[in-house]
């Protein structure tokens, strides 16, 4: 008989990218207690920190830190200069200079993190300079084009991009509604990003979207407003691919995220759209909603008329 002992089966879970780190860390070396490599801390910031944060930024995070390591992976973490982020950021810039941006970002929060850990007491190498100019996005999405990719799309995809114009959400706090989110005559929301308390009166088309989406089948266990045939939670990838396919049947170009400042420049009332966005500042609702569509002007004169 074989001696082999049994195999130990350890759950990788259901997330990629956490299996990938569990993974990682099963088959790797034991780490050095004095190994203050950007590789090492960028590790323990996958590890701990990164599944704090939500599923999308969690997949941007993942790649970018596998192009930082790339580069920084071996470097003790406090050699690394100023010099090296703004050589990072040029030749990293010449492809793709927002992407660029993002992954400095997070060198600078893992950074931080390493100082608040004592892996070392130096001044974050970031501090000073500068990223990549980035042109703020200005694309209006008309009615027109609303209705041909709605036309197009899955009706769960219909049913989010209904809530995401008549609410003015972010895709991440459309996804996450509950229907246990809906009382007092009003769709009850804390924004992801800002932590901001909204309530949206369920009137006019949000109330009938809302009652077409409780009218269709659904699992009663399951609280997610929106849901999948299937009786799950609508999650982010389904509805990327999902909205992707209908821009390409209708060939229309513009993203998701687009409808967000539709719904602003739709509303007409800067004070009405900054509230409904939840916007601390009304400068920044007033650069969100005019790059999109423009000031709406007066001509210079009117155009004197030739006797006849």
């Amino acid at each position: 008989m074989s001696s082999t002992l049994p195999r130990t089966w350890t759950p990788l879970g259901n997330d990629l990218n956490a299996a990938r780190r569990t993974w990682a860390e099963l088959e790797g070396d034991p780490v050095a207690s004095d190994d203050k490599t950007f590789s090492v801390i960028g590790r323990r910031y996958m590890r701990d920190v990164l599944p704090t944060l939500g599923l999308h930024t969690q997949r941007d995070y993942a790649q970018y830190f596998e192009l930082l390591n790339k580069v920084f992976g071996e470097m003790p973490i406090d050699v690394i200069r100023p010099f090296d982020i703004a050589e990072y950021l040029r030749v990293r810039g010449a492809a793709s200079k927002v992407r660029a941006n993002r992954e400095k970002a997070l060198f600078s929060t893992i950074f931080n993190h390493a100082r608040s850990w004592g892996y070392t007491d130096v001044t974050n190498p970031c501090i000073g300079i500068k990223g990549h100019k980035e042109k703020s996005r200005d694309r209006y999405v008309s009615d027109d084009e609303y209705a041909a990719v709605w036309a197009c799309a899955h009706p769960t995809v219909q049913d989010a991009m209904d809530l995401a114009l008549c609410t003015g959400q972010r895709p991440a706090d459309v996804l996450k509604f509950n229907v246990n989110d809906i009382f007092d005559g009003s769709l009850n929301l804390t924004q992801n990003k800002t932590g901001k308390k909204l309530r949206i009166a369920i009137e006019g088309e949000l109330a009938q979207v809302i009652t077409r989406i409780m009218a269709k089948p659904r699992d009663k266990v399951n609280k997610a407003l929106l849901q999948d045939p299937d009786g799950r939670r609508l999650n982010y990838f389904a509805l990327r691919s999902r909205f992707d396919k209908a821009r390409d049947l209708a060939g229309i170009n513009f993203q998701f995220r687009d409808l967000r400042a539709k719904a602003a420049t739709d509303t007409g009332d800067l004070a009405h759209a900054q509230k409904l966005l939840g916007h601390k500042n009304r400068t920044t609702t007033e650069i969100y909603t005019r790059d999109r569509l423009g000031d709406l002007v007066s001509p210079l004169r009117r155009v004197k008329k030739v006797a006849q």
